[in-house]
């Protein structure tokens, strides 16, 4: 082996002398005869100067070796070898993985010996002889059946036609596991609990006496069997000894959602990434949805990204709070303002005008649905007509400067409306909205400063009647916002399934899912109820159009109907039903794996939802007050 590190190590001074001898003897060493006593001695020199340099064979290799009948004692460190001696008739996929995701030391190696196919049929034909003959000897005999010969003679006949067809082929494997441990007690538990494991799945293995030395050297990296313990398979049944089947999901750059319970490595991803950047989230009340959506919005904001939220239950209060967003309280006696007839800003003439208005009419037209129920489709021809006169009262036309306009409002329309014939059940309606019990909603210019990184929406304090139309009417406004400025930003709705319930906003959520990619918007929806989110066709919809998924802890009377959505296995489907908080699925495109949402310290302060936490550093809070003054 070449000395790597000759260079790094410092060198005695060398003589010019020294130094000729050396050349010398690399390129042509003179003979014995040729050679005079100076020669010898300077090249006797130089030899014990190659002996002195450290070499990567010496950094590598223990200080000593010691052979025992149990294990190998390395420099201190102890090693036993485990080979497998059997397997049992049937073995699931991936049973090997609780020993490789071990939390120990460990060298595994896998040998795989081809056997050709000529060879392994004659001897099966050879054994199904054999095995005919017992059967035939025991039925002449009046024996009773015995189920053993008859299984085997299955299994050899459906082996000889998957060898025969080509769709099998045979091997004599060997796997071999070299467990590693500071003291003799520590390696024998360590032994102890692999051989548990081994046989929790049926499968036969030893532990090599007085072949400790060869069972070491055979699970080094140098592809040399010196135990040469095999088992007789066939392709399928190695395949499922085959290591590399742990769920991987992380990249260089995004956020970190969680940690994999398959093996322990962190879940980090840039949902702007896939191929759209929208997340659902499902799980029941308390499962710790809101607390893990809260969490990759705090990390989100450490990138610089831009997040809205909608918030039904002043959940995301505290966290605007700690970071400085914007809180803002939608309600009837509040002073945040929203008017339903905003335009969006063009942005560098790549919208028409005649385009804006057209998209707003109908966005308009959906949120009148939601307000007046059913609507005819003679009304719903009045009420686009209305709209485009309400427009063009205030100049609001294709030709119009849409950057120098003011939008109307809705007594606007509603005065505009009364001038339709027809139309009296329909202002009747509209009315409450403007003069009566739920006036002070939509009648005035809308006041807020979208300046912030991080803008809360709360409809807590709104009734539950008015509350799906202000959600409705919240996002649009954030995507006209969106629309009018193109910026990295990521848009929450909770509990989304309120929007599910009417036909128009479940439509107008569906196409703001569907559209926001264009915009690098990425809309999280986030809802409890997952049955009625479900059951619309444009909650499906919204589900199929997310890259990210993640479920959370379900409910019985929701899981059949999760496990159908998302093609869970029953596997996947009870790790839903008796995951604790926190733990779940998480979906990134085509991939999925087990997730346990971690928060650390300082993190879990911002973002709990717990009452109790948040009333311990309440009054911790008022303490501190009182103490200091």
């Amino acid at each position: 082996m070449p000395n790597l590190l000759q260079d790094a190590v410092p060198k005695p001074k060398q003589s010019f002398g020294f130094r000729r001898a050396l050349q010398a003897e690399k390129s042509a060493p003179p003979t014995p005869v040729d050679q005079t006593p100076e020669q010898i001695s300077v090249l006797e020199a130089a030899r014990l100067y190659r002996k002195g340099v450290t070499s990567v064979l010496d950094l590598i290799a223990p200080a000593a070796m010691r052979v025992q009948s149990r294990y190998l004692d390395l420099g201190g460190k102890l090693v036993s070898t485990m080979f497998v001696v059997t397997y049992p008739r049937y073995i699931a996929v991936g049973w090997f993985a609780p020993i490789i995701l071990m939390n120990a030391e460990l060298d595994i190696s896998m040998f795989f010996y081809h056997v050709p196919a000529d060879v392994i049929l004659k001897q099966l034909k050879n054994k199904v002889g054999t095995v005919e003959a017992q059967l035939s000897t025991d039925r002449e005999k009046g024996a009773p059946r015995d189920p053993l010969l008859e299984t085997a003679l299955r299994d050899i006949e459906q082996l000889r036609d998957s060898i025969t067809q080509g769709t099998e082929k045979f091997f004599q494997f060997a796997l071999y596991v070299s467990v590693y441990a500071e003291n003799e007690k520590a390696l024998n538990d360590k032994i102890e609990e692999i051989d548990g494991i081994f046989g929790s799945r049926l499968v036969l293995a030893k532990r090599g006496y007085y072949q400790s030395e060869q069972g070491f050297n055979s699970t080094l990296p140098l592809c040399n069997d010196e135990l040469s313990i095999y088992f007789n398979m066939n392709s399928s049944p190695c395949a499922s000894s085959f290591p590399f089947i742990s769920s991987d999901l992380t990249s260089d750059d995004g956020v970190m959602y969680g940690v994999n319970r398959h093996n322990g490595s962190l879940i980090v991803f840039d949902r702007f990434s896939l191929q759209n950047a929208n997340a659902v989230v499902f799980a029941t009340s308390g499962a710790g949805k809101s607390y893990a959506v809260k969490l990759e919005v705090l990390r989100s904001l450490m990138f610089g990204m831009d997040v809205l939220i909608i918030d039904p239950e002043n959940e995301y209060k505290h966290l605007s709070d700690a970071v400085g967003g914007t809180f803002l309280s939608v309600s009837l006696n509040s002073q945040v303002k929203i008017n339903p007839f905003d335009l969006p800003r063009p942005v560098g003439g790549a919208d028409r005008p005649a385009d804006i208005i057209r998209s707003a009419v109908v966005t308009i037209k959906g949120l009148l649905r939601v307000m007046l129920g059913t609507v005819t489709p003679a009304e719903d021809s009045i009420l686009d007509q209305a709209l485009i006169q309400t427009y063009a009262k205030k100049d609001i036309t294709p030709e119009s400067d849409l950057r120098k306009v003011e939008p109307p409002l809705m007594t606007d329309f509603i005065s505009i409306l009364e001038g339709f014939e027809g139309t009296r059940d329909l202002v009747l309606k509209l009315r409450k909205y403007t003069e009566g019990t739920f006036a002070g909603l939509f009648t005035s210019p809308t006041n807020i400063d979208t300046q912030n990184q991080l803008m809360v929406f709360s409809v807590r304090d709104l009734e539950d009647e008015l509350r799906p139309i202000a959600i409705y009417m919240i996002v649009n406004y954030i995507w006209n916002v969106v629309r009018s400025e193109l910026k990295k930003r990521i848009l929450v709705i909770d509990e989304a399934w309120w929007l599910m319930q009417n036909e128009d906003s479940a439509k107008f959520i569906f196409a703001l899912v569907k559209r926001c990619r264009k915009y690098y918007l990425g809309v999280t929806t986030i809802t409890q109820d997952v049955n009625d989110f479900l059951s619309s066709p444009y909650g499906a919809a919204i589900v199929t159009n997310s890259a990210i998924q993640l479920l959370l802890k379900q409910s019985p009377a929701a899981i059949n109907n999760i496990q159908k959505i998302f093609m869970l296995t029953d596997g996947e489907k009870y790790l839903l039903l008796e995951g604790a908080v926190g733990q779940g699925i998480f979906f990134a495109g085509p991939k999925h794996v087990a997730v346990q949402v971690v928060a650390s310290p300082v993190e879990d302060r911002i973002i709990t939802s717990d009452p109790k936490q948040l009333l311990e550093m309440e009054q911790g809070s008022t303490v501190r007050t009182n103490f200091v003054s």
